[in-house]
């Protein structure tokens, strides 16, 4: 994020700050939608995750001493294909391998797809709903479970809700902190190099995920190192390649590295879910299967509200089993929050996202040209059809999670696993549940 974007960000917020405590109300959505509550601790933070520190790290390889180089790694979120596919003018697999040429052309040692680490998160989700869902009738924190792989609606819950929300967030990590212990624990140990010398490197479609990387259980004290050092979004690794004047045409199709060593190249896959990771079409299915025995092969969205407010059902002999909804955006959450307020959420399970659309419609790659946080549909829509091109490949039958849960993890129940893949959620909004000129 530029300091220019930072500044104006900060001065929306202190204007939005201002007619607040002028008397006048200001809607949960509009205030939301402008990203602009920042601490000067969080400024900070962010103008660390930026090019200019990718550029210095790459700098000083290529100046300092080998023993002092940083061997950096990349990761790329699946919905970041979609947008260089439609920049680039080809196909997603051939944007992926392009992508990857230009990454390695520039320094990057490795270039990873995040889809394994979705899968990870995924069946750790779906392990803990089963557990939730059976001690729902002792444990009234437990139901509904919130997906927890945004960081706008993570921040916002921790900030503004608190205890209302935060106790039912399920605790599995993102797709992109899982990438970072994948990287920083059993790949380093597979490189035989110290963590602190790799520098890893997220490309993502959103803003927000600077933020999450940050967070401070991400942060390794003893050897003063992140599980991901960087996040850049889409549409900043485009712009570095317009800065270094570097044609599509022109770059080297490489494949994408494995986290497993060489077994060829790597074949891009998607989870179920309209561009997003698909947390609540596997949770229903599996959980279908497992409390009811009952097979989904195809699961049937109703919308509610508008086409970011649906809800999927299992029913059978007339009796309603499960009932989950998608909610994206923050109008839609503050609909959702609001009936949560008054004891009215009948959802087992809630996917909830900050952007409309989903996680395509980040505005890291889909903000329009001309800015002030409008999105270019044209754009989104053009990524939603390349996105649902991919395969669907079930976690379950991905017989590299199986080895990594034995090898790396030793085994789906063991304490390693619970350390490296799950986090916590706390209530941090010092029991104001919302700014007093906040109108619901």
């Amino acid at each position: 994020m530029s300091e220019v974007n930072i500044a104006k960000r900060k001065e929306k917020c202190e204007n939005c700050t201002k007619q607040g405590n002028e008397g006048s109300q200001l809607l949960l959505s509009a205030c939301l939608s402008c990203d602009g509550c920042l601490s000067d601790e969080d400024t900070l933070k962010i103008s660390q995750q930026g090019l200019e520190e990718v550029e210095r790290v790459l700098a000083l390889n290529k100046k300092c001493d080998a023993s002092k180089h940083k061997v950096l790694v990349a990761s790329v979120c699946p919905q970041s294909l979609p947008f260089f596919a439609v920049k680039f003018g080809v196909d997603i697999a051939e944007a992926a391998h392009k992508l990857c040429g230009f990454l390695k052309h520039i320094g990057v040692q490795y270039v990873f797809d995040t889809t394994l680490a979705a899968g990870f998160s995924i069946l750790e989700s779906q392990k803990e709903f089963i557990q939730r869902y059976r001690r729902r009738h002792h444990d009234s924190h437990a139901l509904p479970m919130f997906t927890s792989s945004c960081p706008g609606w993570i921040r916002y819950s921790e900030r503004v809700l608190g205890s209302l929300v935060t106790p039912h967030i399920c605790t599995a990590r993102s797709p992109q902190q899982i990438m970072g212990c994948l990287v920083k624990d059993y790949f380093s140990k597979q490189q035989k190099l110290s963590p602190e010398k790799l520098y890893h490197v997220v490309v993502a479609p959103c803003f927000d995920k600077k933020l999450e990387a940050v967070r401070e259980e991400f942060y390794n004290s003893m050897l003063e190192t992140r599980d991901v050092d960087c996040v850049l979004t889409s549409g900043q690794i485009y712009y570095l390649m317009e800065q270094r004047k570097v044609s599509v045409e022109e770059l080297d199709s490489v494949p994408l590295d494995q986290v497993l060593g060489d077994g060829g190249d790597v074949a891009l896959v998607r989870h179920d879910g309209r561009g997003s990771e698909g947390f609540l079409e596997h949770v229903f299915k599996h959980a279908a299967k497992e409390l009811f025995g009952v097979d989904v092969q195809e699961i049937t969205y109703k919308t509610l509200r508008n086409r970011d407010f649906q809800e999927v059902t299992l029913e059978r002999d007339g009796e309603t089993l499960l009932q989950f909804a998608a909610v994206y955006g923050f109008r839609n959450i503050q609909t959702l929050v609001h009936r949560m307020r008054k004891g009215r959420v009948p959802y087992q399970l809630v996917e909830v996202l900050s952007c409309p659309g989903g996680c395509l419609s980040g505005r890291g790659q889909a903000e329009s040209e001309g800015g002030a946080g409008r999105l270019d549909k044209a754009l989104v829509n053009q990524m939603e059809e390349i996105y649902s091109s991919l395969p669907v490949r079930l976690p379950e039958f991905n017989p590299t999670l199986h080895t990594l849960y034995q090898d790396w993890l030793e085994g789906q129940d063991s304490s390693q696993t619970r350390k490296l893949l799950h986090t916590e959620y706390r209530d941090k909004s010092h029991g104001h549940a919302q700014p007093p000129h906040m109108q619901w």
